[in-house]
């Protein structure tokens, strides 16, 4: 299977080369080629399916063409080692928990993956540089997935004084083959760094440069296993085509969820919960992408004022507004309103919620008020509510569990770099990074 970039279609490569790659050199996003619906027999099984086997299937169709069928279940099997259960919260109401991983954050499914997969894809003797931009979750789950790997160094770019002190711990007290830098700057800053990294051909020549971010097609792809898992858990219950709401930043999570339908999973429509950072919304409503400053807010990992994969989700359509809309509903909501949805999401359904899944649920909320659509629905919880401690225990009056691993992690001592939000600084850190 090849992958086009979003900016040019003539322009195509292998899967090694998307991945090692992270982004096309005129900045645009791989796509795979050819999107294959899978086979009612697939569907068929579905909700007996466990997420691994699925992992394996949805994954052969990608890989069958560079690794072996054995090579594919060994990168699955060592990646995906935990679950992502389906809670019922009421009939025609569930979450999706994505939290059960390393990090407690829904990347880990993501990051994990594609450092197996990049291990097995890159030549031996290379040393790889991985720079990720990340807003919170992103920066942890890729420092764990790559810690230790050979041949790989990453370099983590952060904003200073907006992500939650437990997420930058989790990012940069690992050390060893983790380098993090905390930009004097917003999220925006960090993710034009990197984009600017890969379009420097001078800096490209010199060193070999590649993303974990969701711009890069290999954290994208492996994020669609729990969508087929969830929606074969609600049809093992009659409850489908459901209607899912993603907490929305950089749109790769939804992103995964459209390339899932469109390889034939039922979805009925998809809702982009988005906090204060509201680009998206008036996307869809005036049909033209304004990008803005992001907003700093208590869902920090959706902090995003120019979310990449919009490219990826206007190439799926077409650039065809009135099909978009008809696949995706999307409203924003405030932190005084995020606030107030994990106290009555705690009333109405014991249920302890963090602020991204919070958003995901007003999302439903929101859609269900203003379409009269009660179709079944699920929302994604992406990350552990004792991540956001502080914020989740006023609101539900009571103490969340810390789990051991983030205890751990307060524990440690931090490990960054400031630099400032200047290319050219960054370049000169890239170019003398210690050996």
């Amino acid at each position: 299977m090849l992958f086009y970039s979003t900016k040019n279609r003539s322009h195509k490569v292998s899967l090694e080369e998307a991945v090692r790659r992270g982004m096309p050199p005129d900045k645009g996003l791989y796509m795979p080629e050819m999107l294959p619906r899978l086979s009612q027999a697939f569907f068929n099984d579905l909700p007996r399916l466990s997420l691994r086997d699925i992992a394996v299937q949805v994954a052969s169709v990608f890989l069958r063409d560079v690794l072996t069928e054995q090579a594919i279940k060994e990168v699955v099997e060592d990646s995906i080692t935990f679950e992502t259960p389906l809670v019922r919260l009421e009939k025609g109401l569930h979450v999706l928990e994505l939290f059960h991983g390393p990090t407690l954050a829904f990347k880990d499914v993501g990051a994990r993956f594609m450092a197996r997969l990049m291990a097995r894809l890159h030549p031996r003797g290379e040393m790889l540089h991985i720079l990720v931009a990340t807003s919170g979750d992103t920066g942890s789950a890729v420092a764990h997935g790559f810690y230790n790997v050979p041949g790989v160094r990453v370099i983590l770019l952060y904003p200073a004084g907006r992500v939650s002190p437990l997420q930058e711990k989790q990012m940069t007290t690992l050390g060893g083959n983790i380098i993090a830098l905390e930009v004097d700057g917003v999220f925006d800053d960090c993710q034009r760094l990197v984009k600017s990294a890969f379009a420097d051909e001078s800096l490209n020549a010199r060193m070999a440069l590649s993303s974990a971010n969701s711009i890069n097609i290999a954290r994208l792809l492996p994020q669609s296993f729990y969508y087929f898992y969830a929606v074969g858990q609600m049809m093992r219950i009659g409850e489908t085509p459901p209607v899912i709401a993603v907490p929305s930043g950089n749109f790769g999570n939804l992103t995964a969820g459209l390339l899932a339908q469109r390889m034939g999973l039922p979805v009925r429509r998809f809702i982009a919960a988005v906090n204060a950072n509201a680009v998206f919304p008036a996307f869809l409503r005036d049909g033209v992408f304004r990008p803005a400053p992001s907003v700093a807010t208590l869902s920090n990992a959706m902090d995003v004022g120019n979310p990449s994969n919009l490219g990826r989700i206007i190439d799926l359509f077409g650039s065809d507004m009135e099909t978009l809309r008809r696949h995706i509903y999307s409203a924003s909501f405030s932190d005084a309103l995020t606030r107030e949805a994990i106290g009555e999401i705690y009333r109405r359904y014991g249920y302890v919620a963090d602020p991204h899944g919070a958003v995901g649920w007003l999302g439903v909320r929101h859609y269900r008020r203003t379409s009269g659509d009660e179709h079944p629905a699920l929302f994604l919880e992406t990350a552990h509510p004792a991540k956001f401690a502080p914020t989740v225990e006023k609101e539900i009056g009571q103490n969340v569990h810390l789990p051991e691993r983030l205890q751990a992690c307060l524990e440690r001592s931090v490990k960054s770099r400031p630099i400032s939000a200047e290319y050219d600084d960054f370049k000169h850190f890239l170019l003398h990074i210690p050996a």
